[in-house]
């Protein structure tokens, strides 16, 4: 395999980087009981620049996640954009029905005393940004994201206002319940990936609550790693050697999911380069500076089964990408 790119980076900085992204991860399970497994897929889409959607029932822990995560992080509270906006380390979306897109990008009011408008910013000026129960915001205030999302800025008013790096939007999804909108497509195509927390196993369910019983179950929580360590594993990522044969294994599946009985639309290529990234940030996190097809097939699940719409909404997404793993050839 070459690995010409990824020499052009001395290895320490990745065992660098692997001994901070342990440390992060021993700190969020300090408080938080969730698999390894899965928590490396939430991270990875974080260093990766992409977004995460946890997709479960009530009460199996999803905000206390994101708080863990946020909470993990020394940031730099003197953060402001381009224009002087003040930028948050950390804000919550408490998403319900009767929420409107300025109540989360801001909105231009006029000061009487200084003879002009003043800009409110919204939550969505953080770097890290809970959005609790997204599908019970109306489909006019989901759009609200899709600029944000994509491009990590927003126009309010024919002002374009950019936010920094890093940018991190986690979001809890209600399976069942009223008044719940489902997420349109294109916004879907923006999440980098959906997972499951799933309920706990009997014996970590017990531990969970006679830790969380008690009202200093967060006593002695605090940060382990610097923003900066974070921008550092981003950068970390053009460095990780993806290989033509890996690439073009991507680009074979991608395509299957546009052909494939029982679906009606599958992944764009925007959904081939967030499966790239994903994969070269899972690399990074295992301690490695390359990618393997049989990373790019662990990951892909997550990354690409909620993309896909169904003839059937009855059907199970994650078992047919299942099936389109088994039939896609790792070499042609």
């Amino acid at each position: 395999m070459d690995k010409t790119i990824a020499e052009t980076v001395p290895s320490e900085y990745f065992q660098i980087a692997r001994d901070g992204i342990i440390r992060l991860m021993a700190n969020i399970k300090s408080v938080i009981t969730i698999k390894t497994q899965k928590l490396e897929y939430i991270l990875a889409a974080k260093i990766a620049g992409g977004h995460v959607i946890l997709a479960d029932s009530h009460g199996v822990g999803k905000t206390s996640l994101a708080r863990a995560l946020a909470g993990s992080i020394e940031w730099n509270d003197s953060t402001t954009n381009k224009q002087g906006i003040p930028i948050e380390s950390f804000s919550r979306i408490q998403c319900t029905v009767d929420l409107l897109p300025q109540d989360i990008l801001g909105f231009n009011q006029f000061d009487l005393k200084a003879n002009q408008y003043k800009f409110n910013k919204g939550p969505i000026f953080a770097h890290f940004i809970l959005t609790d129960e997204i599908n019970l915001l109306t489909p006019k205030t989901q759009g609200s994201f899709f600029q944000v999302m994509e491009e990590q800025n927003v126009t309010i008013e024919g002002i374009t206002y950019e936010i920094p790096d890093p940018f991190f939007i986690i979001a809890t999804m209600n399976l069942k319940g009223a008044h719940l909108f489902p997420l349109p497509a294109p916004q879907l195509d923006r999440f980098m990936l959906q997972i499951s927390m799933g309920y706990p196993e009997e014996k970590d369910e017990a531990d969970i609550i006679e830790k969380h019983g008690k009202e200093d179950s967060w006593k002695g929580f605090g940060p382990v790693v610097q923003a900066k360590e974070l921008l550092a594993w981003q950068k970390l990522l053009d460095h990780i050697t993806i290989s033509r044969d890996v690439i073009e294994y991507i680009t074979r599946l991608i395509r299957k999911t546009r052909s494939y009985p029982g679906i009606i639309t599958g992944a764009s290529p925007r959904a081939g380069i967030k499966l790239s990234r994903a994969s070269r940030a899972l690399a990074l996190i295992r301690g490695m500076d390359f990618v393997t097809i049989d990373l790019v097939k662990e990951i892909a699940i997550p990354v690409l089964a909620h993309r896909l719409e169904l003839e059937d909404p009855a059907m199970d997404a994650k078992e047919i990408m299942t099936n389109i793993l088994k039939d896609v050839p790792t070499k042609i």
